[in-house]
């Protein structure tokens, strides 16, 4: 028995007739009469008492059409919720991004969530290195990460240039300045963080070449903590500019940039490239790509 076959078994029963239930469906008679005979053959019995003229069921026209009724709710169930996913009614978009990179999602989300406020937004805690793990085994449906992975069946699509920055706290003596050299750290005290990176590999060789003293007296486990130890006056930092904004801009630390290190960039949205998104996850990448800062 097949779906339709359940529906014209419905629809004569509520109507009471083969010839209203042919008009409701928008076939003829003839076609509703067969559709029966059709169901009554795959089911092994006679669903209708032919001898009434009001479409009375039989005892086993009466078992089926409990079955098929429950059939078809959970048919226009599954298409409600299709069509809601659709039109963004409901559903839920997985991202994956490490402490750095989540920076760049709070106002992507905030404006995402503005258009879609029933479509939650998950944002997991990721390794920078097994993100791209994470989105192709599916794990997540999107990852942040600021570099582009070798891995082929990875789409990337670059959103955001972030670049590093000395912070420091606004009555610093290099508070006032908005380029500095290298050497002007070598007597500072750095605040670092306590995962090693490429990035922190490059910045320990630059200081190398210019002969710098590097003096990291303090590591910590957080850019949230580093700021806050900034802020305090405890040492300065190097960090992604994207980072601090927040503390930039309310001036509760200064920026300043080095002129022998320009380290930059760039931030990605990865998804698998021959997976089809969920539409969630596409309307997220939309709004993504109409939300381009870009930090210099």
């Amino acid at each position: 028995m097949d779906i339709n076959q359940l529906q014209v078994l419905v629809t004569v029963a509520r109507e009471r007739s083969f010839s209203r239930a042919a008009e409701v469906l928008g076939r003829t008679q003839p076609a509703v009469s067969q559709a029966i005979r059709r169901l009554e053959l795959e089911v092994g019995e006679k669903l209708f008492d032919r001898s009434s003229k009001d479409g009375t069921l039989t005892a086993a026209g009466e078992v089926l059409i409990d079955h098929a009724q429950h059939i078809l709710n959970l048919r226009n169930s599954a298409e409600r919720s299709l069509r809601d996913l659709r039109e963004l009614q409901e559903g839920k978009v997985t991202i994956s991004a490490n402490e750095h990179t989540v920076f760049y999602l709070l106002p992507v989300i905030a404006e995402f969530r503005e258009q879609h406020p029933k479509i939650k937004v998950e944002v997991r805690r990721g390794v920078a290195s097994r993100i791209p793990r994470e989105v192709t085994s599916r794990d997540v449906e999107l990852g942040i990460v600021s570099f582009t992975p070798d891995d082929p069946s990875v789409k990337s699509l670059s959103v955001m240039t972030d670049s590093l920055v000395v912070i420091v706290s606004p009555d610093h003596r290099l508070a006032k300045r908005e380029v500095i050299s290298i050497n002007d750290l070598g007597e500072e005290t750095l605040i670092a963080h306590n995962a090693h990176s490429p990035y922190r590999a490059k910045v320990i060789e630059a200081f190398e070449r210019h002969r710098t003293p590097m003096n990291i007296a303090i590591e910590l486990p957080s850019l949230e903590a580093i700021k806050k130890t900034v802020v305090r006056g405890a040492g300065v930092a190097l960090v992604p500019r994207l980072a601090a904004e927040d503390e930039i801009n309310a001036g509760t630390v200064a920026a300043v940039r080095i002129k022998e290190l320009r380290l930059e960039r760039k931030l990605n949205i990865i998804y698998r490239r021959n997976s089809v998104l969920s539409h969630a996850a596409a309307a997220f990448v939309e709004t993504a790509k109409k939300f381009r800062p870009k930090v210099t």
